[in-house]
């Protein structure tokens, strides 16, 4: 009897985007590395998408550089136009981009006080990003029937964040949204999921973690007693992208070290 292999990308395109550094960078190498025919690496800033699509293509797949901004509706639908003309088609997407997008910055301060205009960058990068990406990339999947949408939402959606309030509700209204996807595209063959993670050490979250004091206090909120790695994500991300995901759709799954579980 032989084996079976779980985890098959071969002769799968897959997009992700936020891809220029951190966890998207980590999630498209390791696509690559498992045996994906090609890697759309996306990054609103373009020198950062070029040098991930370097080292994806030292993996073996075909690499394309794409950069554009995920809440541009317009730049998001040629985008998928220009994935359609160099690959033909999509298998799956992985919607990576995250924080406060292209310009933006990190506010913790109380809600009632933070300008009404800062949420844009929160909402724009975390819930309607994703949306455009999906609009646009759905289709593509349809053609061949089937497909794969990943979302990598937060724990501060599960349980919230102070300071991170509009934030919080972004990745809430993302995991919501990838539940009705599941069901509407349920029916071509597409599933749709989101990895929920915690604290991991990409560039955004090790400046936030200079603090020696406050960040050993927050790690007693985990019962590993460690900040996440890109590497811990990518695995499961690349798991539901893979045909290992073919009857996994609606789900939000926490990769974040039993944060917010431990007593």
């Amino acid at each position: 009897m032989m084996g079976r292999t779980i985890i098959d990308m071969s002769d799968r395109v897959v997009l992700v985007t936020g891809a220029g550094q951190g966890v998207g960078r980590q999630i498209a190498l390791d696509v690559a590395g498992n045996g994906a025919r090609a890697v759309v690496v996306n990054d609103f800033v373009p020198e950062r998408a070029e040098a991930v699509a370097e080292e994806v293509a030292k993996e073996g797949a075909a690499a394309l550089a794409l950069p554009f901004d995920v809440t541009a509706p317009d730049a998001v639908e040629a985008a998928f136009a220009r994935v359609r003309e160099e690959f033909g088609e999509l298998h799956a997407l992985v919607n990576n981009a995250g924080n406060a997008g292209a310009g933006g910055k990190a506010r913790f301060e109380d809600f009632w006080s933070e300008p009404v205009e800062g949420w844009n960058a929160w909402l724009g990068t975390n819930l309607f990003g994703v949306m455009n990406c999906v609009r646009a990339g759905v289709p593509l999947m349809r053609e061949h029937g089937q497909g794969r949408i990943v979302t990598v939402i937060s724990d501060a959606a599960r349980v919230g964040e102070a300071g991170l309030e509009v934030y919080s509700a972004a990745k809430a209204g993302a995991a919501g949204f990838m539940r009705a996807v599941a069901r509407s595209a349920g029916r071509f063959g597409i599933t749709a999921n989101s990895v929920s993670i915690s604290a991991t050490r990409t560039p955004f979250v090790e400046a936030m973690l200079e603090d020696e004091a406050a960040a050993k206090e927050q790690l007693k909120r985990y019962i590993i007693r460690r900040f996440g790695t890109p590497e811990d994500i990518a695995g499961m991300v690349v798991f539901l992208s893979s045909t290992a995901g073919a009857w996994i759709t609606g789900q939000t799954i926490s990769v974040n070290g039993g944060y917010a579980v431990a007593p």
